[in-house]
């Protein structure tokens, strides 16, 4: 295992079941796995994003600390949180990432997965590129939208 994904497991264990968020020291993170600082800062900017079910508060100073919240993930209420913090656009990249984090959730099934991701694949989209991610996000958010339960 790489130390990105030895520190995100770490993080990942300090919640229980009923705890809303978890604060740690930066600093005292990155002496616990021997790494600098920044490496710390990598994994939950990469690893704890909302897209990815969680909000990270960052308070700097003497004592300052990181504060991440998981969020309570619900199908709907996760999938519409997707659907409102996205951009106008969205790279193929970008929909593979998400297709993954839905898939790893238990959101979506294979088969669901597999018709997101064709759907938006730059192999359908044959439009010129400069358009090419902003209609790739409106299918997306489109499917994703009829995914949810009423």
């Amino acid at each position: 295992m790489r130390i990105s994904d030895i520190i995100e497991e770490f993080i990942k264990e300090l919640f229980n079941e009923e705890q809303e968020y978890i604060e740690i020291q930066r600093n005292e993170l990155a002496e616990k796995f021997n790494c600098v600082p920044s490496q710390i800062n990598y994994v939950i900017s990469t690893r704890f994003r909302p897209s990815q079910g969680y909000y990270v508060e960052s308070k700097r100073g003497g004592g300052g600390h990181i504060r991440i919240k998981k969020v309570n993930i619900t199908k709907g209420n996760y999938l519409m949180h997707i659907i409102t913090s996205m951009e106008n656009t969205i790279t193929s990249n970008e929909v593979d990432i998400l297709i993954s984090n839905f898939l790893d959730y238990n959101i979506i099934n294979k088969t669901e997965a597999k018709l997101l991701k064709v759907a938006t694949s730059d192999n359908v989209l044959t439009v010129p590129q400069q358009i090419k991610d902003t209609l790739r996000a409106s299918i997306f958010k489109n499917m994703i939208l009829n995914l949810i339960e009423n």
